[in-house]
C-alpha cells in the first residue's frame, strides 16, 4: 500500500483511539462490566480461571486484559481503575481500522479510507468499544477471519488459511453468538455463489484461488487450538472446550424468550437510525445506512465500483443484511449485540461513499460531495463525543442500557468514608441484601472490603455496622433504634438502595466529618 493511504489509515486509527480512550471516565461500571471485572480479578489475583458454561461469556477478554496489565505493570486488583479495563476492548476497536488494509482490494482504496473514517466515528462502534464487554473482541475476530479469508481466496497461501482459523478461534473464545456470525457468513457465501452462477457469467474474470483441503484442515486446526487453549485455561481445564458447546443449552432458553431482555425486532434500528428522547437531540446514524445501501447496490449491479471488487462487496452486503436479520429475529436483545452487523454496514458505507464520488465526473461536484460526506462524518463524531462525555450514563443516549447511576458512586464513597473511621477499616462487616442479586456492580466497587455478605433476601440477622438494602424490601432496619437509615441511592433506573449505619459509627463519622455550616 502507498504511503498516503497508510498515513490516512493511521490517522483514522488515532481518531478511533481518541474517542474510545479511557480518559472518558464519567460513566460508572455497568453490571456486565463489573461481572467481567470480578472474573478477571480471580485470574489476576489467583492466576486461575475456569470457564462457566451457564453464565458469562468466553475467556478471551480476561486473558487479553491479563496480558495488557502484565505488560504495563498494573497494580493489585483492589487498586485497578475502570480505565485499565476499558482500554483493552478500546484497543480491539482501534484494531478494526488497522485491519482494513487487508481488504483494500475488496473495498477499493477510497472505500477503505472512508470505511476507516466511519469506523473511527460511528457512535455505536465508539460507545461499545469503550465498555469492558466482549463485543469489540468478537467483531475484531470476525474481521480478522473475513479479511484473512479474502486474502486466502485471492492468493491461495496457506498462511492466510491459518489466520482464518486464528480469527475463528478468537471468535469462539469470546462469545457464544459467534455461531450466528458463522451462519450469516455461510449463507452469504452460498448466495454469493448462486448469484455469480446466475448473473455473473459474462462478467470479468475473477482472480481467485481454488480450495486446498490441507489448507482447510490447517484453518480448522488453528481454530480448535486457539479455542482449546482459551477454554481449557491453557491446559488446566480440559473440560472447557466441551463446556463451550454445552453452554448453548442455557443460552438457547434465553434466546427463546426466557429473559427480561425481550424486545421487538425494531429494537436495534431504533437505536442507530432514529432515537429522539424528550429534552434531547436526535441521535441517528442514518448516513451509514444510506451509504451502505448505495454500496450494496453497486456490488450487485457491478457499477461505479472503481477498484473495489464486486464479489467482495456483494458478500459483505449479504453477510451484513443476514446477520442483522438474525439478530432482529431473536427475541433476546441487548443493544451492544448490534455491534457485529452494524460494523458490516459501516464497511459497506465506505464503499457507498466512494461510489457516490466516483460516479461524478465534474471535479467540483466530487469536491462538494466529499465535503458533504466529511460533514456527515463530523456529525457522527459529534454524537460520539456526546455519547462518551455528557450522555455517557444518561438514558437519553441510545446506547445506554440498564446503566449504573452515577449516584451509586456517592454511596460507595460514603461507605469508604465510614470504613476510615471504623476500628476494623476494610475488615469491617458489611451486609448487602437485594432480591435476585440486584446489587451489581457493588461487588466490584466494594472489592477492597474483606467481609461482605451478599443475600437475595433478608437473613435471620441482617444487622452489621453497615447494611445496604434494596428499597423493594421495605426493611425498616432502623426500627430498633440501633441503626439509622442515612441515605437513599439510585443503583440504576427504578432500582434504589438504602444505606443503614450503626448509630455509634454514624456519630463517630459525624464528629470527624462535621457537615458544613450554612451561614445564610
Amino acid at each position: 500500500m502507498n504511503r498516503w493511504p497508510l498515513l490516512l489509515i493511521l490517522l483514522a486509527a488515532a481518531l478511533a483511539l481518541f474517542f474510545r480512550g479511557p480518559w472518558f471516565g464519567g460513566r460508572p461500571m455497568h453490571n456486565d462490566e463489573a461481572v467481567n471485572a470480578i472474573k478477571f480479578g480471580q485470574l489476576w489475583e489467583n492466576g486461575s480461571y475456569r470457564y462457566d458454561p451457564n453464565e458469562h461469556h468466553g475467556p478471551s477478554l480476561y486473558y487479553a486484559t491479563w496480558v495488557f496489565n502484565k505488560l504495563t505493570g498494573a497494580p493489585g486488583f483492589d487498586r485497578l481503575p475502570e480505565a485499565r479495563y476499558r482500554i483493552v476492548p478500546a484497543l480491539f476497536g482501534v484494531g478494526l481500522v488497522l485491519l482494513l488494509p487487508w481488504i483494500r482490494d475488496g473495498l477499493g482504496r477510497s472505500g477503505m479510507l472512508w470505511a476507516a473514517l466511519f469506523t473511527a466515528v460511528s457512535p455505536a462502534l465508539v460507545f461499545y468499544s469503550n465498555n469492558f464487554i466482549h463485543e469489540s473482541l468478537l467483531v475484531f475476530g470476525t474481521l480478522l477471519a473475513l479479511a484473512a479469508g479474502w486474502r486466502y481466496w485471492r492468493t491461495g497461501r496457506w498462511v492466510w488459511a491459518v489466520m482464518v482459523g486464528i480469527g475463528l478461534g478468537l471468535m469462539h473464545g469470546t462469545k457464544e453468538t459467534f455461531v450466528l456470525v458463522l451462519a450469516a457468513a455461510a449463507m452469504a457465501l452460498v448466495f454469493s455463489f448462486l448469484w455469480a452462477r446466475c448473473f455473473d457469467a459474462s462478467g470479468p474474470a475473477r482472480k481467485s484461488a481454488s480450495l486446498n483441503f490441507l489448507h482447510v484442515a490447517g484453518a480448522a486446526g488453528a481454530w480448535l487450538l486457539v479455542a482449546f487453549l482459551l477454554f481449557s485455561s491453557f491446559l488446566t481445564n480440559p473440560q472447557g472446550l466441551i463446556d463451550s458447546v454445552l453452554t448453548y443449552l442455557p443460552w438457547i432458553q434465553r434466546a427463546a424468550g426466557d429473559s427480561p431482555h425481550i424486545h421487538p425486532w425494531t429494537f436495534y434500528f431504533e437505536r442507530v437510525l432514529y432515537f429522539h428522547p424528550p429534552k434531547s437531540f436526535l441521535w441517528t446514524e442514518g448516513l451509514i445506512l444510506l451509504l451502505a445501501l448505495v454500496g450494496a447496490w453497486a456490488g450487485f449491479a457491478r457499477q461505479k465500483l472503481g477498484d473495489a471488487n464486486a464479489v467482495f462487496v456483494r458478500f459483505l452486503a449479504l453477510y451484513s443484511f443476514l446477520l442483522a436479520a438474525i439478530y432482529s429475529f431473536i427475541s433476546y436483545k441487548t443493544p451492544w449485540c448490534l455491534f457485529g452487523f452494524w460494523h458490516g454496514f459501516v464497511l459497506l458505507a465506505g464503499v457507498g461513499a466512494a461510489v457516490l464520488i466516483q460516479g461524478l465526473k465534474p471535479v467540483g461536484a466530487r469536491v462538494a460531495v466529499s465535503l458533504l460526506l466529511i460533514s456527515g462524518a463530523g456529525h457522527l463524531a459529534w454524537q460520539s463525543w456526546q455519547a462518551v462525555t455528557e450522555f455517557a450514563a444518561d438514558r437519553r443516549n441510545p446506547h445506554v442500557y440498564a446503566q449504573t447511576s452515577p449516584h451509586l458512586i456517592q454511596l460507595v464513597e460514603r461507605v469508604e468514608a465510614l470504613a476510615r473511621v471504623h476500628p476494623d477499616g476494610y475488615q469491617m462487616l458489611l451486609k448487602v441484601v437485594s432480591p435476585d442479586s440486584d446489587y451489581w456492580p457493588l461487588p466490584w466497587y466494594l472489592r477492597r472490603f474483606q467481609r461482605v455478605g451478599w443475600w437475595d433476601e433478608a437473613p435471620a440477622d441482617p444487622y452489621a455496622p453497615i447494611m445496604i438494602v434494596s428499597s423493594k424490601l421495605d426493611a425498616a432496619l432502623d426500627a430498633r433504634k440501633t441503626h439509622l437509615m442515612v441515605g437513599y441511592y439510585q443503583l440504576r433506573p427504578e432500582v434504589f438502595l438504602e444505606l443503614y449505619v450503626e448509630l455509634g459509627l454514624w456519630r463517630t463519622f459525624l464528629e470527624r466529618n462535621p457537615p458544613p455550616i450554612d451561614r445564610e
